[in-house]
């Protein structure tokens, strides 16, 4: 499906949906309390690989990691061993998440400060003047998380780009962070938003096949780039600017994801016969 006909139907749904209000349950509200880049970061990397499961335990757990961080999470990742972060999170459960694989990741975070200063320069490391996606900065993040955090095993919250999944919690972390409206905060300003990756779950990938945006029948990372790519065709320097809109579709009551397909396709083919 051409997606240009499909702009005014985008761009009112961004409008009508895109406000802070309605980051009502959402884990992005956690980083509304941080105003410097160096807190907002490390918070949104651990609210995002939080972010699966029911909203309510996903919020749970999230506060009950910033509460022992105290008012500077960079400052706490910074300054704790990894021994202390084991003892502090030994007891730590997020579904199939465990405090091993939490103090992994927060310890791989400090590792990454100490050798680059955030976790934003050294993704920025990764990325040269023809990175057409964030893709390749964010396999070298999570690398150096990895390998600073001595994970030699599966890490749930540590998926590899490379190993092609979606990666949809680390997609969402990087939309918060590089993008910037009345929802996404930012702080990120190096990095553009045309490189940003769609973040792929279900209930975009269906959305996505519903709209012709592929035909592929996995929703993985090759999936999320189909799909970005199909935005970029009439939004190439925001191509995840819907993106809170569109998984606001089933949530807001106001709003249903069939008849929204549906005003698309009366679109396009509205378009068809002019």
């Amino acid at each position: 499906m051409n997606l240009r006909p499909l702009l005014p139907c985008f761009d009112a749904l961004y409008k009508r949906y895109t406000r802070r209000d309605l980051v009502v349950t959402d884990p992005l509200l956690f980083l509304y309390r941080f105003d410097t880049p160096g807190d907002r970061e490390i918070v949104g990397l651990l609210a995002a690989s939080l972010a699966y499961g029911r909203v309510t335990q996903i919020n749970k757990s999230v506060a009950a990691v910033l509460e022992e961080m105290g008012s500077s999470p960079r400052r706490f990742v910074a300054g704790t061993s990894k021994e202390r972060l084991t003892e502090i999170f030994g007891r730590f459960k997020h579904r199939f998440t465990t405090g091993r694989e939490l103090a992994e990741m927060l310890f791989g975070m400090r590792h990454v400060l100490e050798i680059y200063g955030s976790l934003r320069a050294c993704m920025a490391t990764a990325l040269g003047s023809n990175s057409e996606t964030i893709i390749p900065g964010l396999s070298f993040l999570v690398d150096e998380i990895r390998h600073g955090g001595g994970v030699d095993a599966y890490n749930s919250l540590l998926p590899s780009p490379a190993g092609g999944s979606a990666c949809k919690r680390l997609n969402l972390f990087l939309r918060w962070m590089v993008r910037k409206d009345d929802v996404d905060p930012g702080g990120w300003e190096e990095i553009s938003p045309s490189m940003l990756v769609i973040p792929l779950d279900t209930h975009m990938y269906r959305l996505g096949c519903a709209l012709g945006m592929t035909q592929r029948r996995q929703a993985d990372m090759k999936t999320a780039l189909e799909i970005t790519n199909a935005f970029k065709t009439i939004l190439p320097h925001d191509p995840v600017r819907y993106d809170f809109a569109l998984t606001r579709l089933g949530i807001c009551s106001d709003l249903d994801a069939a008849r929204f397909v549906a005003t698309c396709h009366a679109a396009a083919q509205t378009e068809c016969l002019w």
